[in-house]
């Protein structure tokens, strides 16, 4: 692998496939060229990818990651890794009913299996992955409390929580003076799902108004899952789901080509733009190398005040 070639990239690597439907020599490949350009944010999960995998459970995704640190001396030192729990099935095919939660006992136990496939001592981000009603919060919080507390977790954050449980959270972590959730991640794209549709399968998946004003509010940053619609806004061949198609979508669609044809851009590389010059961090599940490149040179794109207000108009 060769010396970084540009600066910090506000992109995240998804590598949620990574050992599973993306062989080891892609992957690899993937990761040493985001270093390469300066990438800095890996994330991944101990339940991915469980519907892939050939025992119907998670791991192989950090098993492999783990192999790529162990075959990259110092390398670690410039990347960040995230990893989640709270999302793996007890057992295969027993997922959503029957999953890990976040018991404190259970946050324990997938935290240090995360440790062992990774092959490190800590990691930069934990993220609680999905909502856990039949456990408080406030055991969740104290669990993670003692993980930041002993230095193997760096930041705690949110995925698919809704913004009153971030709350919550955050002031049980105040109370104890440990380390509270400052990063939630969600979907998000620049088409809007029709009202009361949900593209995820988490009931506060999507990113709401509320909950990014509520991250404005209290200096929380915000992650974006799935931004490209997995392809769909360049792909003829991957059309927009269904669930995007009602009228304002074709007013979307309007302003990003025209947006797109300014800047020389794709529509998916000026969605990636729109995310960061809105204070948002896109993450990429790509399998490609040129799906990264483009990417990569999406997220360096300058956006002006007056193309994000244009983008932001269509209703």
């Amino acid at each position: 692998m060769t010396t970084a070639t540009s600066t910090t990239s506000p992109l995240v690597l998804g590598a949620m496939m990574f050992g599973t439907t993306v062989d080891e020599t892609t992957s690899f490949a993937i990761l040493d060229r985001f270093v390469e350009r300066g990438g800095v944010w890996i994330d991944t999960a101990d339940c991915y990818s469980f519907w892939a995998s050939e025992t119907g459970q998670g791991g192989d995704s950090e098993r492999l990651l783990g192999r790529w640190f162990a075959a990259r001396p110092g390398v670690r030192d410039r990347v960040k890794i995230a990893t989640k729990v709270g999302a793996e099935p007890l057992w295969a095919g027993s997922f959503p009913d029957r999953r890990a939660g976040l018991s404190r006992r259970a946050v324990d136990a997938a935290f240090a299996g995360s440790l062992e496939r990774l092959g490190l001592e800590s990691v930069d981000l934990l993220w609680l992955h999905m909502e856990d009603r039949a456990t408080p919060i406030e055991e969740t919080v104290e669990a993670l409390a003692e993980l930041t507390s002993a230095g193997t977790v760096r930041r705690v954050g949110a995925s698919n929580h809704p913004a009153w449980r971030v709350e919550r959270a955050r002031s049980h972590a105040r109370r104890l003076g440990a380390t509270p959730i400052d990063v939630l991640q969600h979907n998000s794209t620049y088409l809007r799902p029709r009202p009361g549709t949900n593209p995820t399968n988490h009931p506060f998946g999507v990113l709401s108004d509320e909950q990014r004003d509520y991250a404005q509010a209290h200096g929380i940053e915000v992650w974006a899952y799935t931004p490209l619609l997995s392809g769909a806004y360049d792909n003829p061949a991957k059309p927009i789901p269904a669930i995007y198609d009602h009228p304002g979508t074709t007013a979307r669609l309007r302003a990003l080509d025209e947006i797109a044809a300014e800047l020389g851009a794709t529509r998916g590389q000026t969605v990636l733009a729109w995310h960061v010059a809105r204070g948002v961090r896109p993450m990429l599940g790509g399998s490609k190398l040129d799906q990264l490149e483009a990417a990569m040179d999406a997220v360096r794109l300058p956006l002006s005040a007056e193309q994000l207000a244009r983008l932001d108009a269509p209703m």
